[in-house]
């Protein structure tokens, strides 16, 4: 599937999988989300556009490349996106946050929008959305759509775990979107709920019931 990455790193399929325990904490349960966070951004951040600059080093002066352009826009789709901001922060600490804050309907399980604020220039800058479940596709393409209403254009999505109903349903919505994700799950249940899953990520981010 063009424009989709799902990561197999070591690293990151084992901390999903302490993250999926349920003995997991909330103190631990952040920290990982922000861990993985980091390790995946620098795998969907690795196209960064960069610029020779001069610089002086204790030898000689040289020509060597950092980034460039308007700075990185991290958006989490709120709340529990707001766990992975940390972790692209920790890569990129110039980076603006916007923040897209969605409800999902409990009765049909489409999203609801309450909040939408983002930085300025959007249109200029690398959007990158971050939610850690990418379930029913429905608040992904949701907040795709709202950046691009506001002038986005260059935007990715990254997630820790999704399931192939979500996939296919941001894919085909917005298939110009470049897509990383943590680990593929199985399916969703009846409840709209990622299998085998983690349970719910904002609760045990934040340690609400």
């Amino acid at each position: 599937m063009e424009n989709v990455t799902i990561m197999d790193h070591p690293l990151i399929q084992h901390k999903i999988s302490m993250l999926r325990d349920i003995r997991t904490g909330t103190n631990e349960f952040r920290s990982l989300v922000e861990e993985i966070s980091v390790l995946m951004g620098y795998e969907a951040l690795r196209d960064l556009p960069t610029e020779e600059v001069d610089v002086t080093t204790p030898i000689e002066n040289c020509k060597t490349p950092m980034i460039s352009g308007k700075k990185l826009a991290v958006i989490p789709v709120l709340r529990a996106g707001l766990g992975m901001v940390g972790g692209l922060l920790t890569l990129v600490p110039s980076a603006k946050v916007g923040h897209i804050g969605l409800y999902r309907d409990p009765q049909t399980h489409e999203p609801q929008e309450y909040y939408c604020k983002l930085p300025e220039s959007i249109g200029e800058r690398i959007a990158v959305v971050v939610d850690p479940m990418l379930a029913t596709g429905g608040s992904a393409v949701a907040a795709v759509d709202f950046i691009k209403q506001r002038g986005g254009r260059n935007i990715k999505f990254m997630c820790i775990i999704a399931a192939p109903e979500g996939l296919k349903r941001l894919h085909e919505a917005h298939p110009d979107v470049q897509i990383y994700i943590g680990h593929l799950d199985k399916c969703l249940n009846e409840n709209a709920y990622i299998m085998p899953g983690l349970g719910d990520a904002g609760d045990r981010i934040f340690g609400t019931k």
